[in-house]
């Protein structure tokens, strides 16, 4: 980072440079940001400043700070922090059930607006799936299955329902480690290429019935339910 000039708000200046290494995708989720004796040098600015910007990105649910850990990011938007905070403890049903409606809707749709292009993607992060899933890493599957989702809600061309499913993507992806858990055991496998061909084929019903039925094909449902 370059030093930022130095005016009269330098504490609004760090949290806009800070804000920006998080949505930009450079610090991602999960991820511990620099030290706070390394922004200092970075920014060229006080530690109080760094110190009042970080807290104020905490504040606001982007960052996390773990005292003797450090600072980690928690979430890419102010909404998305929200949220995280909001929904971190809701009941798993209840998540499962936005998620399918979230899922469901933007499934039809990409039945109908999806490009060559997007096809293309969701056919190789399909297989970046089901990767993760043989080679037993929960982490990466977790991570795989989450983008794989991301980008069949992105071919719906609905840049609202985009931005809404991102923000609220942290929340799944909580609720999906949690179910996941350390270990991937095969009866717990769920095929998403009949989803993908959906899709491919235009039919918006059966993409539909496909991304709505997989929120609930979870191991905590499962024993609530069963």
């Amino acid at each position: 980072m370059d030093p930022l000039p130095r005016q009269s708000t330098l504490a609004d200046q760090v949290i806009t440079r800070l804000r920006t290494q998080i949505t930009s995708g450079e610090w991602p989720v999960g991820s511990r940001i620099p030290t706070e004796p390394e922004l200092v040098e970075q920014l060229g600015v006080a530690r109080n400043t760094v110190r009042e910007a970080v807290r104020a990105l905490a504040h606001n649910g982007l960052l996390d700070i773990r005292q003797g850990s450090g600072t980690y990011v928690r979430a890419t938007s102010e909404l998305a922090g929200v949220m995280h905070r909001r929904f971190a403890d809701a009941d798993p049903r209840h998540v499962a059930e936005l998620r399918s409606a979230l899922e469901a809707s933007a499934a039809g749709l990409a039945a109908q607006r999806r490009t060559e292009r997007d096809l293309l993607h969701l056919d190789a992060l399909l297989e970046r799936r089901e990767r993760a899933w043989k080679s037993g890493d929960s982490a990466a599957f977790v991570d795989a299955d989450a983008t794989l989702h991301l980008a069949v809600v992105g071919a719906s061309h609905n840049d609202v329902l985009v931005e809404l499913y991102a923000d609220f993507g942290e929340v799944l992806r909580a609720f999906l480690r949690a179910d996941v858990g350390e270990e991937l055991r095969p009866e717990d496998h769920l095929d998403h290429a009949r989803l993908v061909e959906a899709i491919r084929a235009g039919d918006s019903d059966a993409a539909a019935a496909e991304a709505g039925a997989h929120a609930f094909h979870c191991r905590f449902l499962k024993r609530r339910t069963g």
